[in-house]
Order: structure tokens, then sequence, then C-alpha cells
């Protein structure tokens, strides 16, 4: 089989397009690269999904937290506190056997013991509490002077916080922020591996490298391969929030601009 039979039949096999069966003899190079490739889809998909969702929640949980209200305060903090405060792994673990306990009570729950949806919301959860601490911090550096002029304009309320208060806190966050949706599309590989089942072998691309490790009993192939997947990915991330970076700060002079540094999570 030529490389490009293999790509046309495994380059789509984790979502179910292509051969059904895993190869079971060879497991060449290119083999490796399309289904660890072809895996790529599924760490793309949660984190594309979680990070876009998990935005809008991030915003109302940082505000919340800074709001005056002492019950909202009361369970952003706990929010936060709840996702930050436990690993991701343990997270996804609790949330599957949650989820399993549910679905005998009602059909309802069938989607939620799948990865596609229930790890999804683990991931949109945790995200959201992450960087919601960001913009928190963020909100909280938002300089008085700048409410002061809007409200002497005669700004309040939706007005003031659409037009200064917002834009302000993400340009604060934003750096911040880079990192989090970098560690969040790290994090997906976690998924298959903390309880929610791959269905017919249809996994990420950690699961792929993890079966030809398995087979090949060399795992010096595929793992820097996957690591080639993700770098490829990272400065995806890195260009695509660099350039939504230069447009927050685009009315600042150069030497005041607020610069992207990548931040390697070690602990989290």
């Amino acid at each position: 089989m030529s490389c490009w039979e293999t790509i046309a039949d495994y380059g789509l096999r984790s979502i179910g397009i292509g051969e059904r069966v895993l190869p079971r003899e060879g497991y060449t190079l290119c083999q490796q690269f399309t289904l660890i490739g072809s895996g790529m889809i599924w760490n793309i998909y949660f984190g594309v999904v979680a990070l876009c969702t998990g935005f809008f929640l991030a915003t109302a949980v940082a505000l919340g937290k800074a709001s005056n209200n002492r019950v909202l305060q009361k369970l952003s903090a706990w929010f936060i506190f709840l996702f930050r405060g436990s690993p991701l792994f343990i997270q996804f673990f609790f949330a599957y056997f949650l989820f399993l306990t549910l679905k005998p009570i009602s059909p309802v729950f069938d989607p939620f013991t799948s990865a596609w949806l229930g790890a999804l919301i683990v991931l949109f959860l945790n995200t959201a509490a992450y960087s919601g601490e960001i913009f928190y911090g963020a909100l909280q550096s938002v300089p008085k002077g700048d409410i002061e002029a809007a409200d002497a304009y005669g700004m309040s309320g939706w007005s003031r916080f659409k037009r200064i208060t917002w834009p302000t806190m993400l340009r604060l966050a934003w750096p911040a922020y880079t990192n989090e949706a970098i560690f969040l599309f790290h994090a997906t590989t976690l998924v298959y591996f903390s309880g929610f089942p791959a269905w017919q072998q249809r996994g990420d691309a950690l699961y792929y490298a993890n079966f030809f490790a398995d087979k090949t009993f060399n795992p010096f192939v595929p793992y820097p391969i996957l690591a080639f997947y993700f770098i490829l990915l990272t400065l995806l991330i890195i260009s695509l929030f660099g350039l939504i970076n230069r447009r927050l700060n685009r009315h600042l002079p150069q030497e005041s601009r607020s610069k992207m540094k990548l931040k390697l999570n070690v602990i989290r």
C-alpha cells in the first residue's frame, strides 16, 4: 500500500470515514503520521468548541466575581476554586461516572457518556474557570481614569462596559488568555485516558500514538510525531492570537503595546 492510499484510507478514520480496521502489521511511518494526524481532528474539535463557548462563561464569571452582589461573588469564586483546585484528569473521571449514573434515569443523558459531549462539557467548565480568573484580574486592573473619563462623557451601565471596560479587560488579559488557550489544546489529550471510551477505536491523536507505541514496542516514533503535530498547532494558536492581540492594541503607541509571551504551565 502506497502512502497516498494510506492517507486516503486512514486520513479521516477518527471521525468514521475510511477504513474501519486499524493496521495489524507493518506500521509504517506513513501510517503513524496519518492516523495520529487523523486523531488531531478530535483535539482541535475539543479545543475550539470549549474555548469559544468557555470565553462567554468566563466573562460572566469574572463579572460575577467583581460584582457587588455577594451571592454572585460567592458562586463565581467557588466555581473558579472548584475547577482550578482539582486536577483535570479527576474532573473527567467523575464527570463520566456521573453521566453514567444518570444514563438509566433518562435517554436524554445517553450522549453525555460520549466523549464528543461529556468530555467537551468538562473542558468547557475547566477553561471557563481558569479564563474567568484571568479576566477577573484584568477587570480589576482597568485604569480608574478610563472609567472616570467614560463617566465624564455620560457613559454608564452597558454602554460603558461595551465601549471601555470590556475592550480594556480583553487587552490586558489577552497574553495570559493565549497561554490558557495553548494549555487547553494540550489538555485535550487527557480525554480518552480518563474514562470516556473511544467508540470503535475512534480516538484522538494520543490514542493513536499510544496504539502504535504498544504495537511496535517503540514509543520513540509515535510520541515525537504527536509532539510535532502539537508544536504546529501551538504555533498556529500563537499566530492567530497574536493577530487578535495586535488588533486589540492598535490604538496604542508601539512601545506601549503589550507583548505576547509564551509561559509554560509546569504545574496545574
